[in-house]
């Protein structure tokens, strides 16, 4: 089911307490499930949380012919492709909405059908992600690509041969556009400047077991060896980091204390040394990671995010709401989505003291440097928040601003929390369990 409310009102200035649990991370269960796509047999994938985008994929996977049904586990899915199919430009555009996965589906379809169509994508506002370079990446491969006005269509007449490939910079969806089209096209692909985060390795993961052939090198350089037949997998998810930073985060912030099932330390190493950095406290147990502010004051702290293993783009935005309550200047420098400073108009609203700048403020000068993108923020605190008005401008943004709606003095109305539901699964029950105080308006 999807979130049948539109806004949130929030009484602030109430710690979090208590345990959730996570799920697989959205950025690697959407992958999986395009994945199944190669297989000629079923797959079966565990742990996926029910979330929008696993919605938006699940129907993009029935309108081209793949049977999906529950298994007999809470949030296991089972994929049958013997039945695959084109799909118009229509229906994919109906299920589609704003994701950007249609595009991902590209190389799966062009092996199993030999065409593929995708019409124009969306997803989050937070800076420039064009697919050209996706559909570079598939012509490489051998796809001919056809821009039409309701959207591209491709065709594979001589099939798909392995290719040499370049990245400018270790994007995860063009690493993920390789892996998926490489795995069985004729030859050897060499993939260089390839991203490594935990989710791509889970994905190679999952693709080793439907039968690929994947070598990752210590230089960033993939080399996958094409096989002629792929059959399907049965795999457990990795859990949803991205999700564990955010009530980390909610913790630190609300002075309050938050155990989150199923997070580990492995994955989350270098969020954890900011976290500790920042003054917050953590315990690394079996079954999870307990998160709790001290009752100390917070230190400001220096971030500057990158690829992995630096500190991740989608830490730094529920991270900024605590920091405004850190004694001193922190300076959080944006090196990854040029774009993903919007939210904190809310939080200056909110009596946060934000300045956001177009100048690296980081060690070193990054590619938004010279270029008219406001990248760089410097946050003054301590600074206590008060009540307003909030529209989710994002995904994690918008988690954002639930955080320090959650931090601040008096209530405050959060709308378009839909978003919200595109990468937190059952967010609105976890305050719940987590005894925020807080009131659902449709």
């Amino acid at each position: 089911m999807g979130l049948s409310v539109d806004r949130i009102t929030i009484n602030g200035g109430k710690p979090l307490l208590g345990r959730i649990e996570l799920k697989g991370a959205k950025n690697l269960v959407t992958k999986a499930m395009v994945a199944s796509v190669l297989g000629e047999t079923p797959s079966v994938l565990k742990d996926v949380p029910n979330i929008s985008d696993v919605r938006i994929v699940r129907g993009l996977l029935e309108v081209h012919g793949v049977r999906v049904v529950e298994g007999v586990e809470e949030g296991e899915l089972i994929f049958d492709p013997s039945n695959v199919e084109s799909a118009h430009f229509a229906d994919i555009d109906a299920h589609a909405g704003s994701s950007r996965i249609p595009i991902l589906f590209c190389g799966p379809l062009l092996h199993r059908l030999g065409e593929a169509f995708i019409p124009d994508l969306g997803g989050c506002r937070i800076g420039d992600r064009p697919i050209d370079f996706h559909l570079e990446v598939l012509r490489k491969f051998g796809a001919v690509v056809e821009k039409l006005p309701s959207g591209i269509r491709m065709s594979a007449p001589n099939g798909l041969r392995g290719a040499k490939v370049e990245l400018p910079y270790p994007s995860v969806g063009a690493t993920e556009q390789v892996l998926l089209t490489a795995v069985r096209a004729e030859g050897i692909t060499e993939l260089k400047g390839a991203a490594i985060e935990p989710e791509i390795m889970d994905l190679i993961n999952i693709l080793q077991k439907m039968g690929a052939i994947i070598t990752v090198d210590t230089d960033r350089v993939i080399r996958i060896e094409g096989v002629e037949r792929l059959e399907g997998y049965t795999h457990r998810a990795l859990f949803d980091r991205n999700e564990a930073a955010s009530w980390a985060s909610a913790a630190l912030a609300t002075d309050g204390d938050i155990f989150v099932g199923g997070a580990r330390q492995s994955e989350m190493l270098t969020f954890l040394n900011v976290f500790r950095k920042v003054g917050g406290q953590f315990e690394i147990h079996d079954d999870g990671i307990r998160f709790w502010h001290p009752g100390t004051p917070l230190n400001p702290v220096f971030i500057e995010t990158d690829v992995h293993p630096g500190f991740m783009t989608d830490w730094q935005q529920p991270l900024v709401v605590a920091l405004t309550q850190a004694q001193g200047v922190s300076i959080v420098h944006e090196t990854v989505y040029e774009q993903r400073f919007g939210f904190v108009d809310a939080l200056i609203d909110m009596g946060a003291e934000i300045q956001v700048h177009k100048d690296c403020l980081g060690g070193q000068a990054c590619r938004f440097g010279q270029r008219n993108f406001n990248h760089s923020a410097v946050i003054v605190g301590p600074r206590k928040l008060h009540g307003a008005d909030i529209e989710v401008p994002d995904l994690r943004g918008g988690f954002s601003h639930l955080i320090a709606a959650l931090s601040a003095e008096g209530p405050s109305t959060v709308s378009n929390v839909g978003i919200i539901a595109r990468g937190y699964e059952n967010f609105i029950g976890k305050l719940q369990q987590l005894g925020a105080d807080f009131v659902l308006e449709g």
